[in-house]
């Protein structure tokens, strides 16, 4: 099925209904799952790792708060995205292609940081560790850029909920090996070993991009995945030039124009803003909330912490194999629903107080249903950007799809406190609603 936009534009939503768990033993899905980890890995070693070295250096409080702002680069990223789709690195593009040498650049510049921010001394100049740590997230937000545009350009249409999948199993993996192996390696071997231990798995990426190898475009709507020939799902009208007077309108304007030439583009993009609404307000006060009825940190660590993320895995696993079969539509509707009749698991849980066995049942059922969600909302984005701008249009998407988890989202602990517990995870629920109604109108557009 397709929603159709304006001109030449189509929407694939295709799906394949003889998929299953095989899927994820595709080649190219395993390059993702690899690169999906490296994206994961630099987080937390300029967040909550770093955070644990600063207070063992006695950094002040405040200056451990400031360190926040060095998470900046993530948000910002689509601002110099059209850099990846439009300037070709010297050399570097030669050897390997466009994809494969902006993520070599990027990891270059990724290890070189990672190192230095490991070589500096809180103690002695946190000014330094500051900018290194700001180094090492610019290189970690343009290697984003990258993988996300080399994900999608790689997979065919049906393999995109499959691809999300394993882009968040990867980021995952990364993460706890950046987070709780991060902190094991220090107490062993000392910080500074450990970023170089950190930057020392980055390369494991090259040997990824060399068995996935560079995406080809053979001409505006074609392109080759795996040696076979795939439509693109929009054919733009905009004929890339590579000359400096025209390199603006190309790479700047053009992806932006192109994207406001689909029928029903504000919808698309009000969808993308509203559908994670819910979650993200739940995400915020879950914690809070947990503490408040009497639960202990350790308990919240091992049920939200360990539990949560396995079941984002395997829910997200489960929302890659849903969107192969049924497609992408289908199981945004059905994952929507669940997700949101899952909250209801924390209204009983605010009669219920610190019953630990409850908690792992709703805190299981919530990221199971969430992972399903995330797999699903990410292959809708994947299906949306026109492959002549990918990383450009990608980034900007996914940016504004985190409005809903941080501006939007921002009176959430206001909202609890007037409604109370009860009133906040109902109105949670309800969040939901705007989100469905707008895909329910993008149905109807098909």
């Amino acid at each position: 099925m397709f929603i159709k936009i304006k001109k030449s534009y189509k929407f694939c939503l295709c799906s394949s209904r003889n998929q299953s768990l095989s899927i994820y033993f595709r080649k190219n899905l395993l390059v993702v799952l690899v690169l999906g980890l490296i994206s994961g890995l630099p987080l937390a070693l300029t967040a909550s790792t770093l955070a644990v070295w600063l207070t063992e250096s006695s950094v002040s409080l405040g200056a451990i708060g400031l360190f926040a702002a060095v998470g900046v680069p993530y948000s910002l990223k689509f601002l110099w995205s059209p850099l990846v789709d439009g300037f070709p690195i010297p050399i570097l593009t030669k050897l390997f292609g466009k994809r494969r040498a902006w993520l070599v650049f990027s990891q270059v510049f990724l290890m070189a940081s990672l190192v230095a921010l490991g070589l500096s001394s809180p103690t002695e100049n946190a000014w330094w560790v500051a900018f290194f740590a700001l180094l090492v997230a610019i290189s970690s937000a343009t290697q984003d850029i990258v993988i996300d545009a080399y994900r999608v350009e790689i997979l065919y249409s049906e393999e995109q909920g499959a691809g999300a999948a394993m882009a968040v199993l990867g980021y995952r993996l990364g993460m706890i090996i950046s987070g709780a192996g991060a902190l094991y390696l220090a107490t062993y071997f000392g910080w500074q070993a450990t970023y170089m231990i950190m930057a020392a798995i980055v390369p494991f990426a090259w040997v990824a991009l060399m068995v996935g190898g560079e995406p080809q475009m053979v001409d505006s709507g074609q392109w080759v995945v795996d040696g076979k020939q795939e439509n693109n799902n929009y054919h733009s009208p905009f004929t890339i030039h590579h000359t400096p007077k025209d390199w603006v309108q190309a790479h700047i304007i053009a992806p932006f124009v192109d994207f406001m030439q689909r029928d029903g583009w504000i919808m698309i993009l009000l969808f993308i803003v509203l559908y994670k609404l819910g979650d993200a307000f739940m995400g915020s006060m879950t914690n809070p909330f947990l503490i408040q009825i009497g639960f202990a940190k350790a308990q919240i660590a091992t049920v939200v912490k360990l539990y949560g993320v396995i079941a984002t895995i395997i829910g997200s696993l489960i929302g890659g194999v849903l969107v192969a079969r049924i497609g992408v539509m289908r199981t945004l509707w059905i994952c929507g629903i669940a997700h949101a009749l899952t909250n209801l698991m924390f209204v009983a849980q605010a009669r219920i107080g610190a019953d630990v066995q409850f908690l792992a049942v709703s805190i299981s059922l919530e990221n199971i249903s969430g992972g399903m969600g995330m797999a699903a909302f990410v292959a809708f984005i994947s299906g949306l950007v026109n492959k002549q701008f990918t990383a450009t249009q990608y980034a900007l998407l996914s940016s504004i799809s985190s409005l809903g988890r941080t501006a939007l989202a921002a009176p959430a602990g206001y909202i609890a406190e007037f409604l109370g517990w009860e009133g906040f995870f109902i109105f949670s629920v309800l969040l939901a609603a705007p989100a469905l109604i707008v895909l329910r109108f993008l149905q109807r557009r098909q």
